[in-house]
């Protein structure tokens, strides 16, 4: 009955971040778009539609394909990190604990977890302007994707707390390294008229992916969390994020 419980919880919270979505479609152009740009000559209309927005912003995103395949490696990535994190959250409440109703030994496991995935994210602040710069935007996200297509099965499929700590540090590091490469192509490939529509898009991607997967794998887990189905079938995401980027990169000689 916990497990299920669990598994609403979470497929509420995917269902409120999907309304939120839905509603940013009823944005007009004029909310999104810089001041002095809509008085510029030839600019469109200061309103549009219900999802003319989106529409604005998907088209111009469709006419840039760097800004676009970012996106989608980003996406990807974020849907891996939002699946596993449930995994761990199932592991630290029902495998890791010293019994069924011991929730403090399983909430203080879940705390380090999610300290040190953060301690990913700082890092991959201070690495990604070097890795960006070394390889490219593509290069780099190759580099997280591919890392993390490797070590995650290998440290994951044991479900041991030490090994799936280290995981969590690795995937907070090269999903945020991945989502700052992706800022970068984006703000470098749009113009500055559809910024704000085409970061309007971006954040429905980052978030939707995110709770999307956290459903998914609520539905799919075991109640101990244990799963070698899910823990596989994200390294696949991972690397076929590794293989798309890496071809990309070669046809826009971004490598």
């Amino acid at each position: 009955m916990a497990s299920d419980s669990d598994a609403a919880v979470v497929l509420l919270g995917a269902a409120l971040y999907l309304c939120a979505a839905l509603s940013s479609l009823r944005i007009t152009a004029s909310c999104s778009a810089p001041a002095p740009s809509r008085c510029s000559r030839g600019w469109a209309p200061h309103w549009l539609p219900p999802c003319g927005v989106s529409r604005d912003g998907l088209r111009h995103l469709a006419e840039r394909r760097a800004a676009a395949r970012a996106l989608a490696a980003m996406t990807l990535m974020r849907f891996c990190y939002g699946a596993l994190t449930v995994m761990v959250l199932m592991l630290c409440r029902y495998a890791w604990a010293d019994g069924p109703g011991d929730g403090s030994e399983g909430l203080t496991l879940l705390g380090i977890a999610v300290g040190i995935s953060g301690a990913g994210f700082f890092t991959a602040a201070v690495l990604t302007p070097w890795g960006a710069g070394r390889f490219g935007p593509y290069g780099w996200t190759v580099m997280c994707a591919g890392t993390a297509a490797v070590l995650e099965p290998a440290l994951a499929l044991p479900f041991a707390p030490a090994p799936m700590m280290i995981a969590a540090f690795v995937l907070g590091l090269t999903t945020q390294g991945v989502k700052i490469a992706t800022d970068t192509v984006v703000q470098s490939s749009v113009d500055d008229a559809f910024r704000g529509r085409i970061f309007s898009i971006y954040d429905v991607l980052f978030n939707v992916a995110f709770v999307g997967a956290a459903a998914t794998a609520a539905m799919m887990l075991p109640a101990d969390g244990r799963s070698a189905a899910l823990v596989v079938a994200v390294a696949l995401l991972y690397a076929a994020v590794a293989a798309a980027m890496f071809r990309w990169s070669r046809i826009e000689g971004a490598l």
